[in-house]
């Protein structure tokens, strides 16, 4: 599992969501839908119509891959944090019962209000 509290998922920007389905192929459900998906450098979250898959690629190779699943449904409460002036970036956090916060840092441009909607959508 990734530890959330010592690995950050940084500069996050919007990925091809058909790209992240066919990176995520042994991982979804059959019929799962990618709805999302933000890459860093070399980490990755995708956002589906059942829950957010974060992906920690690990090592010199890249070919060890950590996948965490986290259900919606474990949700508890969430924030976003727009851009500013200044602080061009964007925040996403999630508190998951059993878990804790994991937070999301998101290249400017990118609009949290929308990721605001999805994860209201799926809990509320």
């Amino acid at each position: 599992m990734i530890d959330f509290n010592s690995t950050g998922f940084v500069k996050l920007s919007p990925w091809d969501g058909q790209q992240a389905f066919e990176e995520l192929a042994g991982v979804l459900l059959p019929g799962e839908q990618v709805l999302l998906a933000f890459k860093g450098m070399r980490d990755s979250v995708t956002f589906t119509d059942r829950r957010l898959v974060a992906l920690n690629v690990q090592g010199m190779t890249g070919k060890k891959k950590d996948y965490t699943s986290l259900p919606y449904s474990k949700i508890q409460a969430f924030s976003v944090e727009t851009a500013g002036a200044w602080d061009r970036d964007s925040e996403l956090e999630l508190w998951f019962s059993g878990l804790g916060r994991v937070k999301f840092n998101f290249a400017s441009g990118v609009d949290v209000r929308g990721l605001n909607v999805l994860v209201s959508e799926r809990l509320l």
